[in-house]
């Protein structure tokens, strides 16, 4: 059964104040006495929504059979997202975000949890198993931070001497050449430069128009999904996703007037003070997993991965699917979760 709720929370050193919306999702009843309840944290990026995992919800609160824990999933809308409320001053990015996920979680009373996530989520989960590594049980994610200028570096390098540093054939093939990257980012992440400097300008725009709010969102669902879909007349958007779903997931930031407080997020994470976190250089021994769908935007590599998750105890490079996973390919992403989180469950305790 699905509750939603909202609470205030208060994060140490400045007083961020946010009503934060809440989707949890209890194991179903009928869970076997032998079987341990574990908690795990979901989370969203842009443009998406908790709407992206319900179909998701359901695979993870059912006991599977050979496995003796079930999860009690906790879904957040990031603030200035949704149904959360918008900090009310400058200054909260990834780090906030991270510090007042895990005083969620404690507060809903678990001394450790799981986080998984993918674009912002899985950048706030990284910040977490940095910031709380005695409370994150383990990290999953299915997409990687931008690289690190010193990463940038070993993969300018490596293309030419990938021995050098442990570049497999098939890491070769995701990462190389690597102008196919700066193609990429050339051609889809220039939403990402005005989101960062000039959020309110746009916001304003697409805040008042429907038709200008939906263009927007779903040209990032068409060409994030599959690259190959920005050729194709219709977008290929109803290939993976019904009208039904993508809609429901506009309308949440149409009648949460969201748009703008949810691009602000971008802005503040290309500020100096973020910058000055060097976050993107840290490394994490939290067990780790990563789902590798080919589909991606930026490419996941199992060298890439390795070299920030330092227990990575599960990489799995998938068969299908883009950038919004748990919408795309909720089967595939739970089944590694699941796959993940038995591989943990079976090492010793931190507690």
């Amino acid at each position: 059964m699905n509750s939603c709720e909202s609470t205030r929370l208060t994060t140490s050193k400045r007083s961020w104040m946010v009503s934060m919306f809440i989707l949890s999702t209890q194991s179903q009843k009928n869970v076997p006495a032998n079987v341990r309840v574990v908690p795990l944290m979901l989370i969203h990026g842009w443009p998406g929504s908790f709407v992206e995992f319900l179909d998701a919800l359901p695979l993870l609160t059912t006991p599977r059979k050979g496995q003796d824990f079930v999860f009690e999933v906790v879904c957040p809308s990031i603030p200035g997202y949704g149904f959360s409320e918008a900090p009310h001053h400058p200054g909260f990015g990834l780090a906030e975000a991270a510090h007042v996920f895990d005083k969620l979680m404690t507060r809903l009373g678990f001394k450790s949890y799981y986080v998984q996530g993918g674009d912002w989520g899985g950048m706030i989960s990284f910040n977490m198993a940095v910031f709380f590594p005695q409370r994150v049980k383990g990290i999953h994610v299915n997409m990687l931070s931008i690289p690190s200028l010193k990463q940038s570096l070993k993969l300018l390098v490596g293309q030419y001497l990938p021995s050098l540093f442990g570049i497999d054939e098939d890491d070769y093939k995701v990462l190389f050449p690597i102008t196919n990257i700066f193609v990429i980012f050339w051609t889809e992440l220039g939403y990402m430069h005005f989101q960062g400097t000039k959020p309110d300008t746009l916001g304003m725009g697409v805040a008042n128009s429907p038709a200008g709010l939906a263009s927007y969102i779903l040209e990032k669902f068409s060409s994030w999904t599959d690259m190959s879909a920005v050729e194709h007349p219709q977008g290929k958007l109803t290939e993976k996703y019904t009208m039904d779903q993508l809609l429901t997931n506009v309308m949440i930031y149409w009648v949460t007037g969201t748009i703008t407080s949810s691009m602000r997020f971008y802005k503040e994470n290309f500020s100096l003070k973020q910058m000055g976190y060097h976050i993107s250089e840290f490394e994490t021994n939290v067990p780790a997993g990563v789902a590798a769908f080919p589909h991606e935007i930026v490419p996941i590599a199992k060298y890439t991965a390795k070299s920030v998750f330092r227990n990575l105890v599960s990489f799995t490079r998938m068969p299908r699917g883009g950038h919004f996973a748990a919408f795309e390919e909720p089967n595939l992403l739970i089944d590694d979760i699941w796959h993940f989180a038995s591989i943990v469950e079976k090492q010793p305790s931190k507690e």
